[in-house]
């Protein structure tokens, strides 16, 4: 992956957290809940999933070092987890987005995880810090910027998907999963050329 911006960093986070995807899976998980505690769960199911994905920046290379994993090879899988999410924000299984959830007020699962800090979300993190971890507070910076875009879009759930309508909310999930096949893309091919860079090193 080349230098991020910071705005670039934001809107990656954003793209990988993807709230508006987890709109339909939201508002089944909150019917079971008081109108008057939707946005306290909200905001403490983005605070857990906010602590777990730091956690993931600040000890990342220490995990990195212990798994014997170098930069390239979490390069190349941070693309493959990236584009995987995005084929399913393009095509979307047939059998719906949520399951068979389960009734009263959902606790970090599945809701702050893995619906905001899932596998392509700690893999994200992961790779913006092992490549530039002098930029560990920017990184983190952008994260907390995301996540309350994210707590935003799911505190006021309901009311977007009224107003938006299904065909709005999921041809604006289809075009950020298009967005994302891009960047995965992108990370592919990076992660690759360094890979064949470093056989020509040899």
């Amino acid at each position: 992956m080349e230098t991020m911006s910071f705005f670039s960093a934001c809107v990656l986070l954003l793209l990988v957290t993807d709230p508006f995807g987890s709109l339909p899976v939201f508002v089944s998980l909150m019917k079971n809940v008081p109108p008057a505690r939707r946005r306290r769960v909200v905001v403490r199911e983005i605070l857990v999933a906010f602590a777990v994905l730091v956690l993931f920046m600040l000890f990342g290379r220490q995990f990195l070092q212990i798994m014997h994993l170098s930069e390239t090879s979490l390069g190349i899988a941070g693309g493959v987890i990236l584009f995987l999410i995005a084929l399913r924000m393009v095509f979307p299984p047939s059998s719906g987005t949520g399951g068979d959830l389960p009734g009263g007020e959902p606790f970090l699962v599945p809701l702050a995880i893995p619906l905001i800090a899932g596998p392509s979300a700690l893999a994200t993190v992961l790779l913006l810090v092992s490549r530039e971890p002098m930029r560990l507070w920017e990184w983190v910076g952008a994260l907390a910027i995301a996540l309350m875009i994210c707590a935003l879009t799911l505190g006021f759930a309901e009311q977007i998907s009224r107003w938006l309508g299904e065909r709005v909310t999921t041809a604006f999930e289809r075009l950020m999963g298009l967005i994302l096949t891009a960047i995965a893309v992108q990370m592919l091919l990076d992660g690759l050329r360094h890979y064949i860079a470093s056989l020509g090193a040899v």
